[in-house]
C-alpha cells in the first residue's frame, strides 16, 4: 500500500442502516477502512454494505439489537473474527417518540432508553473489552446538541441523550486515570436531514421534521471520522446551531426554557400536513421492529428534506481551529440572547 494513503481500519458503526450512520459508513469506506455495519433492518444494512464496497471499503452486516448486551457482545466477537481486531467503534443507533411525555407509555420510555442509553452502554463495553488490553482503540458516541438542551416533544431521546453524556464522561475520566491510550470522544450534532421523522413513533398532530437548520448526513459523517482520527478532543460541537443552543441553554436556561415552550411544538411539526398513515393504517414505526426489515424498504441516508438541507458549511474551521470555534460561539450566542430578549 502507498505509505501516503490511510492505513485501513476495522470500524464499527450501530444503527448503519439509515441516517448518519449509512452516511458515515460510507465516509469510513472512502478511505479504504474495513466497516461493520451494525443494525436490524435487512433492506438498510444490505444498501449500506453496497454503498461501502462501491466506495472502496470491506463491509461486514451484522443483524443485532444494541438493547441486548449479549447480541451486541456476540456481534464483536463475530467483527474481529472475520474482520480483525477493531480499531474505531461509533455508537450511533438510537430510538425515539415524538409525543408529549404524559402520552408517552412505560414500555415505549423504556425501549427508547434500552436502545439509545444503554445501546451506547454495551456497544463501549463490547469495544473496551477488546481495546483496553491492546492500549488501543477509539469509542466515538454520536451526540446531540439534545444532550445538553433538552426540548418538548422529545422527552425519552433527550433523557437518554443526557444520560450518554454524563456516562461517557466518567468513562473518559476512568480512561484517563488508568493511563491508557484507549479514547472515546463524543460529536454533538444538529438536526440532521434522515429518514428518522418518517419512522419514529409520532402522536404529534402534523408531520414530524427537524427544527432548522438542518444539514445533510454527509456533514454529520465528515465529522465523525475526523473525531475518530483526533479522538484527543473530548468533544465536536457540529453546526453554528449546536453551538448556539449550547450557550444560550449555559446563559440564560430558563428563558429558554420559555422560547422553546412556545415554538418548539410548530417547529417540529410539518404545518397542515398530517402524519404519514391514517387512523386505519398508522404511519410505520420502528421502536418495536425495523420498517426496513424484510417487508419493508431500503430509506438510504437521507429523509425528505433535502431541498432545505445544508450540504455544506465552515466544518474544517469549527472542528479544527478550536480558537475560531470560541469566536464563533461567542458571536452565536450573543445573538441568540439578543433574540431570546426581544421575544420576551
Amino acid at each position: 500500500m502507498d505509505a501516503n494513503l490511510p492505513q485501513p481500519r476495522t470500524v464499527v458503526i450501530t444503527g448503519a442502516g439509515g441516517g448518519v450512520g449509512r452516511a458515515t459508513a460510507r465516509a469510513f469506506a472512502a478511505r479504504g477502512d474495513r466497516v461493520a455495519l451494525l443494525g436490524r433492518g435487512e433492506k438498510g444494512l444490505a444498501g449500506a454494505a453496497a454503498e461501502v464496497r462501491a466506495a472502496g471499503g470491506e463491509a461486514l452486516t451484522v443483524p443485532v439489537d444494541v438493547a441486548s448486551h449479549e447480541a451486541v457482545e456476540e456481534a464483536a466477537e463475530r467483527v474481529e473474527t472475520e474482520l480483525g481486531p477493531i480499531d474505531v467503534w461509533v455508537n450511533n443507533a438510537f430510538a425515539g417518540v415524538f409525543a408529549p411525555f404524559t402520552e408517552i407509555g412505560p414500555d415505549e420510555f423504556r425501549r427508547v432508553t434500552e436502545v439509545t442509553y444503554l445501546g451506547y452502554v454495551n456497544g463501549t463495553r463490547a469495544a473496551l473489552r477488546r481495546m483496553v488490553p491492546r492500549d488501543r482503540g477509539t469509542v466515538v458516541q454520536v451526540g446531540s446538541a439534545l444532550a445538553y438542551r433538552g426540548i418538548p416533544l422529545q422527552s425519552a431521546y433527550c433523557g437518554a441523550k443526557h444520560a450518554i453524556q454524563g456516562w461517557n464522561e466518567s468513562v473518559r475520566c476512568e480512561l484517563l486515570h488508568a493511563g491508557s491510550k484507549v479514547r472515546t470522544t463524543m460529536v454533538q450534532l444538529p438536526a440532521v436531514n434522515t429518514p428518522q421523522f418518517d419512522w419514529a413513533l409520532s402522536r404529534m398532530p402534523g408531520r414530524a421534521r427537524p427544527v432548522a437548520p438542518v444539514y445533510q448526513p454527509e456533514v454529520a459523517a465528515r465529522a465523525v471520522v475526523h473525531a475518530a482520527g483526533h479522538p484527543g478532543r473530548r468533544e465536536y460541537r457540529v453546526g453554528a446551531s449546536t453551538v448556539a443552543t449550547l450557550l444560550a441553554n449555559a446563559l440564560a436556561p430558563g428563558l429558554l426554557d420559555r422560547y422553546l415552550a412556545r415554538t418548539m411544538y410548530e417547529a417540529q411539526q410539518d404545518p397542515g400536513e398530517p402524519p404519514a398513515g391514517h387512523a386505519d393504517e398508522p404511519a410505520p414505526s420502528n421502536l418495536w421492529a425495523p420498517v426496513d426489515g424484510a417487508l419493508g424498504r431500503d430509506f438510504g441516508a437521507h429523509g425528505r428534506f433535502d431541498a432545505t438541507s445544508h450540504a455544506l458549511y465552515a466544518d474544517t474551521v469549527l472542528l479544527r481551529h478550536p480558537a475560531a470555534l470560541a469566536a464563533g460561539a461567542l458571536a452565536a450566542a450573543a445573538a441568540a440572547a439578543t433574540a431570546l430578549r426581544r421575544r420576551r
